[in-house]
C-alpha cells in the first residue's frame, strides 16, 4: 500500500450556503477511511457529486468548500486538502500525479462531467489510470450506475487492482444486512414519507420480514383513502390507490395505520390543528401528523420490538406544530435502542426526522443513503456494490 493511488468516492452531497458547508455529517463519516488510507501511505483523490448540475459546470454547486471543510475536519491547516477544480482531462490528471504519500486531493464535482450519468466507460477508464485502487464510501449513491460509483471500480478491477468498501459503507451493508437476514424479535418496520410509489417494493419486501408496519405520514394517507376514508385535502398519491388496496390485502393484521390524526385547514407553519379521529377528517382539512393516540400505540410497538427500521418521517414536520407524531416514533427508537435493540434510521428525509427528533446519535445506525438504504431493504441490487471486488473489506488497500 505505501506510495499506492487510491481513488476514493465519497458522498459529499451536503447543504451548503453562502459558500460554507451547512451541515457536514456525510463529511465526518468518511474521515475514519481517510485517516486509515493516509496512514497507511496512499495517495487518496476523491471523487463525488454535490447537487445536478446536469452533466455541465456550475458555479454553485462547487465542491471548493467542501474541500476547505475537509481540511479543517482532518485538522491540516497546513497540510491542506488540495483542490483542483476538474474532474478529469490533464490539469485533473496532472493533480492527480502530483499527489505526494499521505497526501488527499478532492477534485471537483463528477456532475460536471456529462459521462458521469451516462456510466461512461471511456470516462472510468480514465479515472482508473491514474489509480491503482478504488474505495468507496458513497453508499448514498450506491443505488445508481453512474461512472464514478460503477464503471470505475469495473475498471479499476480490469487492470488489476482492488475494489472494496470503505469503513462507512461496510458499516452501512453490516447493519441493514443484518434487519433483513438475522432480526432480533419482534422485527417492528416504520413507515412515512410522501410517496408509497417510491416505497412500494420495500413494502413488499419487509412484509416478508416484518412482525408489524406502523404506517405514518402521506403513505397512512393513501392506505385510508383506499379503506373509503376521507382524507380532505391531504397530500395523496391517488395513482397508488390500488396499489394500497392490495398491499393491505398482503399485509392483513401486520400493518398498522393511525386511528387519529393531527388535521390543519392549512398546510403552514403555526396553523391552527386539531385531533380527529381517522373517520372524522373534514373535507376541507390536510392531514399533518399522526395523532396523539397513534403516537401512544406506535410507541408501546416499538419499545416492545427487538429490531426496528424507521423510513420516514409521520407527518409534515418541517413546519411548526406537525412534528409531535415524528418525535415520539423518534424517541420510542432511541429507547429501544437504549435497552438493547437495533434501531436502524433510514436516510434523506428519516435522517433529517431523526435530527429533528433528537435522536440521531441515540439510535444504533442512520444511513448516509435515502433511495439507496431503500433499495438495499427492498432487496435489490445495488450496482456500486456489486461493482465491488470479491474481497471487500478495506483492509485490503490499506495493508
Amino acid at each position: 500500500m505505501p506510495g499506492a493511488t487510491v481513488l476514493l468516492r465519497a458522498d459529499f452531497n451536503v447543504p451548503v450556503s453562502s459558500g460554507e458547508v451547512a451541515d457536514d455529517t456525510r463529511i465526518r463519516r468518511t474521515l475514519p477511511t481517510i485517516r486509515r488510507l493516509v496512514r497507511a501511505g496512499a495517495r487518496v483523490a476523491v471523487l463525488s457529486h454535490l447537487g445536478r448540475p446536469r452533466g455541465e459546470p456550475d458555479p454553485g454547486l462547487t465542491l471548493a468548500p467542501v474541500a476547505r471543510r475537509l481540511s479543517e475536519l482532518l485538522g491540516r491547516p497546513r497540510d491542506a486538502v488540495r483542490f483542483v477544480r476538474h474532474a478529469s482531462g490533464e490539469p485533473a490528471a496532472a493533480a492527480v500525479a502530483r499527489l505526494a504519500v499521505g497526501e488527499v486531493l478532492l477534485l471537483e464535482n463528477t456532475r460536471f462531467l456529462p459521462g458521469e450519468a451516462a456510466n461512461a466507460r471511456s470516462l472510468a477508464r480514465e479515472w482508473a489510470s491514474w489509480a491503482d485502487h478504488f474505495v468507496t464510501e458513497a453508499f448514498g449513491t450506491a443505488h445508481r450506475a453512474h461512472a464514478s460509483t460503477d464503471a470505475l471500480p469495473r475498471a479499476v478491477r480490469d487492470k488489476g487492482g482492488e475494489a472494496v468498501a470503505g469503513e462507512l459503507v461496510e458499516r452501512e451493508i453490516a447493519c441493514l444486512g443484518r434487519a433483513l437476514d438475522e432480526p432480533a424479535r419482534p422485527f417492528v418496520a416504520v413507515l412515512g414519507g410522501a410517496k408509497i410509489s417510491d416505497k412500494i417494493e420495500l413494502v413488499e419486501a419487509l412484509l416478508g420480514r416484518a412482525d408489524v408496519l406502523l404506517a405514518g405520514g402521506a403513505m397512512a394517507n393513501v392506505f385510508l383513502r383506499a379503506l373509503g376514508l376521507e382524507t380532505g385535502t391531504s397530500l395523496v398519491e391517488d395513482g397508488a390507490v390500488d396499489v394500497a388496496r392490495r398491499l393491505l390485502d398482503m399485509a392483513g393484521p401486520r400493518l398498522s395505520l393511525p386511528v387519529d390524526c393531527v388535521v390543519a385547514g392549512r398546510v403552514e407553519p403555526g396553523a391552527e390543528t386539531r385531533v380527529a379521529p381517522r373517520t372524522e377528517v373534514g373535507a376541507g382539512e390536510a392531514i399533518v401528523d399522526i395523532g396523539p393516540t397513534t403516537a401512544e400505540l406506535y410507541g408501546r410497538r416499538i419499545a416492545e420490538a427487538g429490531t426496528v427500521v424507521w423510513n420516514g418521517p409521520m407527518g409534515v414536520f418541517e413546519m411548526d406544530g406537525f412534528g409531535a407524531g415524528t418525535t415520539k416514533v423518534g424517541l420510542a427508537a432511541a429507547s429501544a435502542a437504549a435497552r438493547g435493540a437495533t434501531a436502524i434510521v433510514g436516510g434523506g428525509d428519516s435522517a433529517a426526522a431523526a435530527k429533528f427528533a433528537g435522536v440521531a446519535d441515540r439510535v444504533t445506525h442512520v444511513s448516509t443513503g435515502g433511495g439507496a438504504a431503500l433499495e438495499f431493504l427492498a432487496c435489490k441490487e445495488m450496482p456500486g456494490l456489486a461493482a465491488l471486488s470479491d474481497r471487500s473489506p478495506s483492509a485490503e488497500v490499506a495493508r
